[in-house]
């Protein structure tokens, strides 16, 4: 691999579509690696756009917008960091060779569509999934919620961090289930997938790098990270959690399998439940995981640098460094502008680091930064995680 010198007619160029924070954590270790960085957005002033060499904001459902700005930027590489996105662009880009798109057209359009990593996984791949059915609609959706029973999932096969997905535990909830899926798509009128439940112990994320040692293609896997939800998002996560050996293996296995048909470069975000020695599949991002934020406080390098070395072919090292936690900072209150209060305490704490993402504009549930601690015991960590967390205060501004 040759890294040329950003800004110069030989620069090694990577366009990351999505700029958010974790795209903003990406942008930040390509620069210490001396890439040229385009950060992508929909919308001014995102995160990445603060630490990028240049920054561009169009609606990356856009075909032809999305088009047009590859083709000014010739990128070497084209990094995808959220689903929004035109994905049939990207297998043009591919196909005319412009650039790499990470981990491979392919992967980012089955990805962004629960459906096509579903049915690869269970129909393909035959691991082991929760029940599930699909259905574009109300009707549809009864007919197949008496197959699958209730309690249930409902989710729009195209949605992103927990968007549209609710949980139906009687037929009185099943309507608002449906609307809240509509309302939640990426797509009008889209389609759902409905899933049973699995009675897991926990679910854990296997982050999974696919990097290249010596000119081949090897898997690497991270200790896994076990993280608790609400509102379908993410609130905290901590690593390593601790697995059976057999249950360990099993979840390699399975993200091995899915990552290898996925194919390319780069980290993947590996979701699954785990009941016993029992491992069940349940989705794959082709990029950086939000859970994977406490990686800045755990792995000698983090998701994010994993993710740069092994777009840019350079040797990857998952190693843990220390057992810690992190723990979102909700924005709180709806406000243009804000400050925050409660910093100083929050990195007080031993061993606790905080990350403010630079978001131009707070609402209640948004995240706004993150608190991350290491500790001798997950347990020590997750309590300082959460604690520097709600030190932290956003507060309304002007």
């Amino acid at each position: 691999m040759i890294i040329g010198t950003p800004l110069s007619q030989r620069t090694t160029r990577v366009m990351l579509l999505g700029a958010g924070e974790l795209g903003k954590e990406v942008i930040i270790a390509f620069q210490r690696l001396g890439i040229e960085v385009v950060a992508v957005d929909r919308y001014e002033n995102a995160p990445g756009h603060h630490v990028a060499h240049r920054g561009h904001v169009i609606d990356m459902t856009d075909a032809d917008a999305l088009l047009a700005l590859i083709e000014r930027e010739r990128p070497t590489y084209v990094v995808p960091e959220i689903e929004a996105i035109a994905t049939g662009t990207l297998a043009e880009v591919e196909r005319r060779g412009l650039a790499e798109v990470i981990p491979t057209a392919r992967a980012t359009q089955l990805t962004m569509n629960r459906e096509g990593i579903r049915r690869l996984a269970a129909e393909e791949l035959e691991l082991k999934t929760s029940p599930y059915a699909f259905a574009d609609s109300f009707a549809e959706l009864e007919e197949a919620v008496q197959r699958i029973g209730y309690p249930c999932v409902v989710k729009p096969v195209m949605s992103s961090s927990g968007k549209g997905q609710s949980v139906a535990s009687d037929p009185d909830m099943l309507k608002s289930a449906w609307d809240y899926a509509m309302a939640g798509g990426r797509v009008k009128g889209g389609r759902v997938i409905v899933e049973g439940f699995v009675d897991f112990d926990y679910e854990i994320t296997q982050l999974t790098v696919r990097a290249l040692d010596e000119g081949e293609t090897r898997t690497y896997f991270c200790e896994p990270i076990g993280h608790k939800q609400e509102r379908g998002d993410y609130v905290e996560s901590w690593q390593p959690h601790p697995m059976s050996q057999a249950a360990l293996a099993a979840g390699r296995d399975i993200a091995e399998k899915v990552t290898t048909a996925l194919g390319g470069r780069g980290i993947f975000g590996v979701e699954l439940f785990v009941a016993g020695d029992d491992v069940y599949f349940s989705e794959v991002s082709p990029r950086p995981h939000d859970t994977g934020l406490v990686t800045l406080a755990t792995q000698r390098l983090s998701e994010f640098e994993l993710h740069a070395r092994a777009i840019l072919g350079l040797p990857v090292d998952v190693a843990l460094r220390s057992p810690g936690a992190s723990a979102v900072i909700y924005g709180g209150v709806d406000a243009k502008t804000v400050r925050f209060e409660g910093v100083p305490q929050a990195l007080a704490m031993p061993g606790v680091d905080v990350r403010l993402f630079g978001k131009p504009e707070s609402y209640e549930f948004r995240r706004m930064g993150v608190a991350v601690a290491s500790a001798d015991t997950v347990d020590t960590a997750r309590k300082l995680a959460r604690d520097a967390a709600a030190c932290v205060k956003t507060i309304a501004w002007g």
